[in-house]
């Protein structure tokens, strides 16, 4: 798994599914400290308004105008199937992040099946952090 976390996060252009408003959970702190290390954040949440993070909104993964090449979710373990297929509709993207405490079989089966990177039940924060200590 270290060598798809490695792979990962070489990896500059990331849709956040799920990036919360509230500046106390992770799914919004993680995202951040992600962009101040100079990852171009794409933030996706129907429900957060036209802004976050300096960063126009999106719905859905597939409605980014911008090159996206990770995905990483911040969704509950049932509802990623549902975000990765959504993704999966670009031919852009090249890795999926299931951050911690997400676990999705077939996710993990999808992502094998496309040949692209993919980490799950992981911080990005953290192996981040890791690896750049």
């Amino acid at each position: 798994m270290q060598n798809a976390i490695e792979k990962a996060l070489s990896l500059l252009n990331i849709a956040v599914v799920g990036l919360s408003r509230d500046p106390s959970k992770a799914a919004h702190t993680v995202p951040a400290y992600l962009q101040r290390v100079g990852y171009k954040i794409y933030p996706v949440n129907p429900f957060a308004g036209p802004e976050l993070l300096g960063e126009k909104v999106y719905h859905k993964v597939s409605e980014i105008d911008g090159p996206v090449d990770l995905v990483v979710v911040f969704r509950p373990s049932e509802e990623a199937l549902a975000v990765v297929e959504d993704a999966l509709q670009r031919e852009d993207i090249k890795g999926i992040w299931l951050q911690e405490g997400i676990v999705n079989a077939q996710v993990e089966a999808l992502a094998k099946e496309r040949g692209l990177i993919f980490v799950q039940d992981r911080c990005t924060f953290k192996e981040h952090r890791k690896l750049n200590r």
